[in-house]
């Protein structure tokens, strides 16, 4: 089963010197370990939201907004894309991500069964 997990944090408390060296580090460890676990399909980070342009549909039309977005409390700053046995499995490779963030960030993975064509 394959599964997008949607990184969101809220910039308002994220650290403002950003993530530390040894956070980079550990990422890459486990970025490392999913690949050789054969879950990993793809991740990446995604550019600030003040670059984001946001396409709108309402009463049939369509509105084009470019950041930045000053009601943006959440935003969604990155993503993994993995295949696993089970969506426990899913949870489990999440949850190590988020705990590898230490006390100073408050995150959360929002974890997505694809639908299978």
């Amino acid at each position: 089963m394959r599964y997008l997990m949607l990184i969101r944090s809220d910039p308002a408390t994220a650290p403002t010197a950003g993530p530390d060296p040894a956070l980079a580090e550990d990422m890459g460890r486990l970025i490392e370990e999913m690949t050789k676990a054969g879950v990993l399909l793809d991740t990446a980070g995604l550019r600030p939201i003040e670059e984001a342009t946001r396409i709108r549909l309402a009463d049939g039309a369509t509105t084009i907004l470019d950041g930045p977005f000053t009601e943006a409390r959440e935003v969604i700053g990155g993503y993994c894309l993995v295949q696993t046995r089970t969506r426990e499995e899913a949870v489990e490779w999440g949850s190590r991500f988020l705990r590898l963030h230490g006390p100073e960030w408050t995150m959360e993975v929002e974890i997505r069964q694809l639908d299978q064509p």
